[in-house]
């Protein structure tokens, strides 16, 4: 839909669309006033019953786990243990208030972006999803929070404490430095003092600027149908982020204020790893000097900082192409020049946990070819599925899968990481904004390089996924090795195959540790079995079958698209966005 020429039409478009948000929104606010309560009782209930039923499992292991720590010194697992008592205390209490406040607000704000959503362009029936949208699909949502959340404090707790107690010879030795601690500490309390006030004053004395240069960008791209009002499908959405702006603003500032804290107690941090007091009072400086630049950056206010910025290191490190800074794409100025030379360009929109969908994509792809070759058995499924838990299945499956998909990267010289469709990349450019998604991207990005480097021929690429996939199992592994022959190597070679191996399946342990991939996990399990069922039902009987073998037709109904397709969209419509407008992964 082009955007309204003329004055008059575009005055024209926005007395006729005015009155459509109001109503639209009037209909979301009364959606969420119902449903807030029903779904932070839910959340609150199902998120304390999970903390307050694994606090004492949680305390036992925890000391267990730091006692048996072979990575850890003496001193530091004293002090750690010390520490403990108070952390135990603090998590129940933040627990439960941020499961009310998390519920309340996800409860509220999820039917009024619902209600925008469905009227979007391309949806039918947008009268009756205006209604249903956001109601059954927020109930729904709420107890698969909390069936994540669980996931979390249970297999994810304990990968880590596993981890902790296991001793790796490429890991690092942690121990305290008695005679650092004071000199740390007092510099940890005059970070504090010095940097809450000034940076709290310095946030605040930028907040009115924050608002009207928000709402003037708004207002400017509202009028003239750019940025976030460029796309139709977007603007009700975007004109929702108007009324909403102060709000940002107000919690952009209580961020600041409550960021100053840490990063004031992380003078302390600098003054230990540098053994230096006199470091340490060179980052209180620094630090405001940081923040006020950041959000100077951010506002596109002229570069640079009042304040002074002495140096705070002994050896500054020299930039890799991928321990540098990220590019912001949420500053105002990196928007502005996106928008001058890309007005027309379909939107890429890409969720932080797309990447963990394309991982179950190549999952059920490659799943098949593993079944068919009889890498994956019965007899794994049984061992993901108990306590015990199988190396194959849980660890090496989807690190096989996040292998080729660095190597697909590598082959085609892309720049980040190219998903399975073989046209979508995530690169540091377009990649989420959250910080968090740095450290899930950053690292497969590195090996991805290291990769590169090391040119792979074909045989060697086969070996290193026989590796990946059945590298605690040596056994198997060996006799893999014989099935296909393994290329002739060095010990060069074979040592950073070693390597590569074990690096992907750390990576890929962490990976299995965030939100949702248990539960996927799970799913993904359940279909294995069930279908490996059928398959032994099948040679019972001896049934003869003259379609495709069946291995390969039932390990591909097991990884269809159908079988991990969500059932809704965000809001519980069952329409997809329009192919070519937006790309939309958003895994929950």
């Amino acid at each position: 839909m082009e955007p309204p020429q003329g004055f008059r039409a575009t005055l024209f478009q926005f007395l006729l669309f005015l009155p459509y948000f109001i109503g639209l929104l009037f209909l979301g606010f009364i959606k969420g006033i119902v449903l807030c309560p029903l779904v932070c009782l839910v959340v609150t209930i199902g998120n304390s019953a999970v903390i307050l039923s694994l606090l004492p499992v949680h305390i036992v292991w925890t000391f267990y786990s730091i006692v048996s720590a072979k990575q850890v010194g003496p001193i530091l697992k004293i002090f750690l243990c010390l520490c403990l008592p108070a952390a135990f205390i603090l998590w129940p209490i933040v627990g439960i208030l941020g499961s009310v406040l998390g519920g309340a607000l996800y409860g509220f704000f999820s039917p009024i972006f619902a209600t925008f959503d469905a009227v979007g362009e391309g949806k039918p029936y947008q009268f009756f999803h205006c209604f249903y949208d956001g109601t059954w699909s927020t109930i729904q949502r709420s107890f698969t929070v909390v069936r994540d959340f669980k996931d979390v404090c249970f297999h994810s707790y304990f990968s880590l404490m596993d981890e902790l107690k296991q001793s790796c010879p490429d890991r690092k030795y942690y121990e305290i430095r008695l005679l650092q601690l004071p000199g740390a500490l007092v510099v940890s309390v005059l970070g504090v003092l010095v940097d809450f006030p000034v940076i709290s004053l310095v946030a605040i004395c930028k907040s009115p600027y924050m608002l009207f240069k928000g709402w003037h960008r708004l207002f400017h791209d509202l009028i003239g149908r750019e940025g976030p009002f460029l796309e139709t499908m977007c603007v009700p959405i975007a004109g929702l982020a108007i009324l909403l702006w102060p709000l940002a603003v107000t919690g952009a500032v209580i961020g600041s204020v409550i960021s100053s804290i840490f990063l004031g107690a992380y003078a302390g941090v600098v003054s230990y790893q540098e053994s230096s007091f006199y470091y340490g009072l060179c980052f209180i400086v620094a630090s405001v000097s940081i923040y006020d630049e950041y959000s100077t950056d951010i506002l596109d206010l002229p570069e640079g900082s009042c304040f002074p910025r002495p140096k705070y290191r002994r050896e500054e490190e020299e930039p890799t192409p991928f321990s540098g800074p990220i590019p912001r794409l949420g500053s105002v100025k990196n928007a502005s020049s996106m928008r001058a030379g890309s007005v027309r360009v379909p939107m890429i929109d890409i969720k932080p946990l797309d990447l963990l969908n394309e991982l179950f994509v190549e999952c059920r792809r490659f799943g098949e070819i593993l079944a068919t070759k009889g890498l994956i058995n019965s007899k794994d499924i049984e061992e993901a599925r108990s306590s015990k838990g199988s190396q194959v299945i849980s660890v090496g499956l989807p690190a096989y899968g996040l292998l080729h998909e660095i190597l697909r990267s590598v082959k085609a010289n892309s720049s980040g990481l190219l998903l399975s469709d073989g046209v979508t990349e995530i690169t540091v450019m377009n990649r989420p904004k959250d910080v968090f998604f740095d450290w899930f991207l950053h690292p497969f990005l590195i090996l991805k390089e290291q990769m590169k480097a090391t040119n792979l021929s074909e045989e060697e690429e086969e070996y290193l996924g026989r590796l990946v996939l059945l590298f605690g199992d040596p056994e198997r592994l060996k006799s893999s090795n014989a099935i296909s022959a393994s290329p002739p190597l060095t010990e060069r070679k074979r040592a950073e195959l070693d390597a590569f191996a074990r690096r992907m399946q750390g990576l890929t342990k962490t990976v299995s540790r965030y939100p949702t991939f248990r539960r996927h996990f799970v799913a993904l399990v359940k279909k294995l079995s069930e279908d490996l069922d059928l398959k032994d039902d099948y040679s019972v009987k001896g049934e003869s079958i003259t379609e495709p073998p069946a291995p390969v037709k039932i390990i591909s109904r097991i990884f269809s698209q159908r079988s991990f397709r969500r059932k809704g969209s965000v809001n519980g419509s069952d329409q997809e966005s329009q192919k070519g407008v937006s790309r939309n992964v958003d895994i929950v």
